[in-house]
């Protein structure tokens, strides 16, 4: 998925995903707000199916279609994460470079931003000959360990 390059400034709330569909030239359509709105009041990665259902719960009437062409838009503009997995895709409100703690026992993916030592980027470049511009680590574990 190509995503434009129109600003920057990452999207770290409601607002500022609101202000990049302006800038793309986005319409923010009663279902596209609903839809952002969701995401980041529930801060966690949804199925289309769980926006729907809890969209429709809040009495937010919106059809299936409208959900999944809605999401299908803002994440192919890079205004929210799509991440996809074997059961599905999800989504997610941030959509800057980040990195994920895939927790195995709540099936859970919870968002952290992991900064690496210099020195580490570093010899991953000397290993592959490769610039390292930019990275994303998953992480696994258990939220309730035994």
């Amino acid at each position: 998925m190509q995503k434009q390059a129109i600003s920057t400034k990452p999207i770290r709330s409601l607002e500022d995903a609101l202000e990049r569909c302006q800038l793309l030239g986005m319409r923010v359509s009663r279902q596209r707000h609903f839809i952002l709105e969701l995401l980041w009041q529930a801060n966690e990665h949804l199925s289309a199916r769980e926006i729907y259902d809890r969209l429709n719960q809040q009495g937010k009437e919106i059809g299936h279609t409208s959900v999944y062409q809605n999401l299908e838009a803002l994440s192919s503009q890079g205004i929210i994460e799509c991440i996809e997995r074997s059961d599905g895709r999800l989504y997610g409100n941030i959509s800057d470079s980040h990195s994920h703690i895939n927790c195995i026992d709540t099936n859970q993916i919870l968002d952290v931003h992991v900064k690496l030592p210099e020195e580490v980027i570093r010899e991953i470049e000397a290993q592959t000959g490769v610039r390292i511009t930019d990275y994303t680590i998953n992480f696994y574990g258990y939220r309730n360990s035994q």
